[in-house]
């Protein structure tokens, strides 16, 4: 049985839209988010407990968060997968974030200037702590207020 965090914690896991995007998970209802090759990415994959919030990050020209998921199960085990370091979490979608935080804003802001985010370009799964969490949330508010839709 997997063990739900009493205070979850924040993610932020990347993707390539062109794989796998935000309105396909939207439509699926869940996914398994697999496929996680880098050592220290799989270690935080399996530090994620079930209720914890995840940011859905699209990369490539795209480069920005573009939804909210939280975790429903896991880690496992990859069953697809040979390799025995291989682990798994299913994730389900939470809210859509539009307009997106860019990758531009969040390297505007001194508070990510140590961020894996922006020192660690290739990382696909890194934590996020709550006073960023907090700072994204502000940015997506502004973002929305700007554009007139919050």
């Amino acid at each position: 049985m997997a063990k739900e965090s009493k205070h979850p914690r924040g993610w932020l896991f990347k993707e390539e839209p062109s794989c796998y995007n935000y309105a396909a998970l939207e439509k699926d209802g869940k996914a398994v988010w697999a496929g996680v090759k880098n050592a220290l990415a799989r270690q935080h994959l399996r530090s994620v407990q079930v209720g914890d919030r995840v940011l859905y990050y699209h990369t490539g020209a795209e480069r920005a968060i573009v939804g909210e998921m939280r975790i429903a199960a896991g880690p496992a085990v990859d069953p697809g997968s040979d390799d025995p370091k291989a682990v798994v979490v299913t994730v389900e979608p939470v809210k859509r974030w539009e307009p997106a935080v860019t990758l531009q804003q969040i390297k505007e802001d001194p508070l990510f200037a140590t961020w894996e985010l922006v020192r660690n370009s290739r990382l696909s799964v890194m934590p996020v702590s709550r006073e960023q969490w907090q700072r994204l949330e502000e940015l997506y508010r502004l973002n929305g207020s700007q554009n007139g839709s919050a």
